[in-house]
């Protein structure tokens, strides 16, 4: 049985999905396909990475994840297989790669060399597919390209800690479903820089001075329901990913507003952690 996993910004509304998995079920005998988003921000690398960087490993070692985010072959762009962590990237060489090793080494990388014999205008379909076939067909990977050490770094978005390391300066890379925003600083980082001093968190007119463990922490149950702080109330913690989270407790964006609209926070915004200097303690 092959897994093929599809994360693309082609959204619902167009036929791409559906062409895509057909074409994938034409071609591969026995294979589960698994949607992971079609909702990434058009041709938003950052964002795809940190949904597909924090999926894969629940899948099937040897699982084939095909992404269709700023997939156009260009002399600036060319599309890699990635062997990592026992499972197949096929996308773009756009940064996306980067962001999902971060500082680990691939096993392999290989650079699609099967163009010659493929006009397209949907690379997803024309390339990743026939990519993809010969993987889970058990084919080697020097056949569909040459072996390279080349990817594309995205390392704007990493956090910056300043020299006196009593400053984390990060910005905002996702806001979910809910509303909630996501930031690049990790509880890891947090914890290695911050070493249990006290801190604040700024990201434009809001301030946090209390990291919860969860959304429910944040509220006090001892309280009647009618007389205690619950709907709106807004909260910081460590997302199941690991990342630091802006949010607001049963936040609805249709209806009472979210953390992306009431703090007026979106994609690439400036998140700083100041923490007390030894000194002042």
């Amino acid at each position: 049985m092959n897994f093929i996993t599809l994360t693309t910004d082609f959204g619902y509304k167009d036929f791409s999905i559906a062409i895509t998995k057909a074409n994938l079920y034409n071609n591969i005998k026995d294979v589960i396909i698994v949607d992971i988003s079609h909702q990434i921000s058009p041709f938003n690398n950052t964002e795809a990475a940190y949904i597909l960087k924090n999926s894969y490993k629940s899948f099937p070692e040897g699982t084939i994840h095909i992404i269709g985010v700023e997939s156009e072959l260009t002399p600036e762009n060319s599309h890699l297989v990635m062997h990592f962590d026992n499972h197949f990237f096929i996308g773009a060489n756009n940064g996306i790669f980067s962001l999902i090793t971060e500082s680990l080494k691939p096993d392999k990388i290989v650079e699609i060399n099967i163009h010659n014999n493929i006009v397209s205008t949907f690379p997803v379909i024309d390339v990743f597919v026939k990519v993809a076939k010969h993987i889970a067909s058990n084919g080697n990977l020097d056949v569909i390209g040459k072996k390279t050490k080349e990817i594309k770094q995205l390392t704007e978005i990493k956090p910056v800690i300043n020299q006196k390391k009593d400053q984390i300066l990060g910005s905002v890379i996702y806001i979910d479903n809910y509303g909630n925003v996501v930031t690049n600083i990790t509880k890891k980082i947090f914890n290695e820089i911050g070493k249990s001093r006290p801190f604040t968190i700024e990201a434009r007119r809001v301030k946090f001075k209390k990291i919860y463990s969860s959304y429910s922490q944040a509220i006090d149950f001892s309280i009647k329901r009618k007389k205690r702080e619950e709907d709106g109330k807004k909260l910081a913690l460590f997302n199941s990913a690991g990342h630091l989270e802006l949010a607001i407790y049963k936040s609805n964006p249709e209806t009472v507003g979210s953390a992306n609209s009431l703090f007026g926070l979106d994609y690439r915004d400036p998140i700083n952690i100041f923490f007390e200097s030894i000194w002042e303690r």
